[in-house]
């Protein structure tokens, strides 16, 4: 019976337009290894990568740009592919589900004052420990993912 049940069983969930993300993963490659630039969510301090609504009229990239812009203080140059995407709990109690689209973001510089520093930490990070620290599984493995794609390696 639940062999029935879990062959009809989808990860995937439709989601409406107006719960779709999108975020920025901000990198930069140093001596031939990537480096990430990882903050905290405000909520629980956990870290994370910048994401936020889609504004009207805007791009996703371009949102997920402004987004690294407000969040992480970091401009560069965004990708308008993703890398991947995720499933992350929104609001104050985190109980609805929203699907984030993750575009990479080459960053070229980083700001000494940006709209949310006094709200966050940021921190750089190299792949392990960016696998180490990121609360949500799926965004270790959309980092692993960017590395392999730009390197050619997972470590």
């Amino acid at each position: 019976m639940l062999r029935d049940i879990l062959k009809n069983w989808s990860p995937v969930a439709e989601t409406s337009s107006g719960l779709r993300q999108a975020g920025a993963l901000p990198y930069s490659i140093v001596d031939g290894r990537m480096a990430f630039l990882l903050i905290t969510s405000r909520r629980s301090g956990k870290w994370i990568f910048p994401k936020g609504a889609i504004e009207p009229e805007t791009t996703p990239w371009d949102s997920a740009a402004m987004e690294a812009l407000e969040e992480a203080g970091v401009s560069g140059e965004i990708s308008s592919t993703p890398i991947g995407s995720y499933r992350t709990g929104i609001g104050s109690d985190g109980a609805s589900l929203v699907d984030v689209d993750l575009y990479p973001l080459k960053v070229l510089r980083q700001h000494d004052n940006w709209r949310e520093e006094g709200q966050r930490l940021r921190h750089w990070a190299t792949l392990s420990e960016a696998q180490r620290l990121l609360a949500d599984r799926s965004l270790a493995r959309l980092a692993v993912r960017l590395n392999a794609q730009l390197l050619g390696t997972s470590r």
